[in-house]
């Protein structure tokens, strides 16, 4: 069956719009009808060879949907049934697995090096991320979907997938933070706009958000900063003056550049706590002497998904969602189709940021 999807030739090339042929779910596998898909930044890091995987690829990773149907052995979901996209899916089995560390697993993305589809001319497809959610259908390993929580429509449980779960998950699980601690979050994107919904949702205060666009200031404030400042060489200064001239108890990067990792961590007080949730390249250099790290007592710590557990995590969101505490259509600058996705890459590439939601 031929269905329209969002095509990555080769790395640093234009996205193309085209139709690819997708097989039915075999074994273990199950067939979904896209209803929206998050246009994240990992996407752009997947296209132009900041993350490597294997091209030309259907990228997206982020995305909800419908089953059409099921290949032999699915038990969990049946054809009809909404599901949220996982796309690195635990293996259940791994050293991290086993501990307990899921967001980890050695084999969560064993997927991307599988055929997925072909395209018009012959050419083998890979899933961007597992799941190849920048397509009208998608063909997934069973352990790829879960079922979308009670009373979270379709449409925006999409956005549970990746940014909520990531930007919550920084600041409950990577973060651990505590009630009436300061928060400062740099980068006012997706995530950066999930981590601040977190940090109003576990009562911290002050909440400062730091961005280089002072456009974003309406945005942040909606989602639960209380303080906004537009990035500079004096950020951290003016990040003290905002809590008590010590610093935040927590900073939490979400740009992946080494300035503003080292700025989050130069913001927070003696003894506070850096979370990096962005993906930066390896060009990008972060440098510590020895003798600081010894007298600030700072803790920097790496964040992948959020250290969430999607199966754990997802009913949690829902509840919060339920309660009217996370507004998931706040992290959405503006809805596109398809067709719209290489002009979302084109905004994202001009340092424009702002987040879309694919609607199909």
């Amino acid at each position: 069956m031929v269905v329209r999807a969002a095509v990555l030739p080769s790395v640093g090339s234009p996205l193309e719009i085209t139709g690819i042929h997708l097989p039915e779910p075999g074994p273990g596998e199950v067939r979904v009808r896209l209803a929206a898909a998050g246009v994240c930044h990992s996407d752009l890091s997947l296209s132009d060879g900041t993350m490597r995987v294997p091209v030309p690829a259907v990228l997206g990773h982020e995305g909800a949907g419908t089953v059409v149907s099921v290949g032999e052995g699915v038990t969990h979901v049946v054809p009809g049934d909404g599901v949220v996209l996982n796309w690195a899916p635990s293996c259940g089995s791994c050293h991290h697995c086993r501990i307990g560390e899921v967001w980890l697993c050695a084999d969560a993305l064993t997927g991307i090096g599988r055929p997925h589809a072909v395209t018009e001319d012959g050419r083998e497809l890979h899933p961007g991320l597992n799941v190849a959610a920048f397509a009208e259908e998608t063909v997934v390993p069973a352990r790829c979907v879960l079922p979308v929580p009670d009373g979270v429509p379709l449409i925006d449980a999409a956005l549970l997938g990746c940014a909520v779960l990531t930007g919550y998950g920084a600041v409950h699980h990577s973060a651990r933070v505590r009630r009436g601690e300061s928060v400062v979050v740099f980068g006012v994107g997706g995530v950066g706009l999930a981590a601040l919904q977190a940090a109003r949702i576990a009562g911290a205060g002050p909440i400062v958000a730091v961005d280089v666009s002072a456009e974003k200031e309406a945005l942040a404030k909606a989602a639960g900063a209380t303080d906004f400042v537009v990035a500079s060489d004096t950020t951290a200064r003016e990040v003290r003056k905002l809590t008590a001239g010590r610093g935040a108890d927590v900073a939490v990067e979400c740009v992946g550049r080494a300035v503003t990792i080292r700025t989050a961590w130069d913001s927070t007080r003696r003894g506070g706590r850096t979370t990096v949730v962005g993906i930066g390249g390896k060009d990008q250099q972060v440098t510590f002497n020895a003798l600081e790290i010894f007298h600030w007592g700072r803790t920097l710590s790496g964040c992948v998904y959020g250290n969430c557990d999607p199966a754990r995590d997802l009913p949690v969101l829902a509840e919060h969602v339920r309660a009217g505490r996370l507004d998931l259509n706040a992290l959405v600058t503006h809805r596109i189709d398809l067709d719209g996705i290489p002009e979302a890459f084109a905004t994202m590439l001009a340092g424009k940021g702002g987040r879309a939601l694919v609607v199909f």
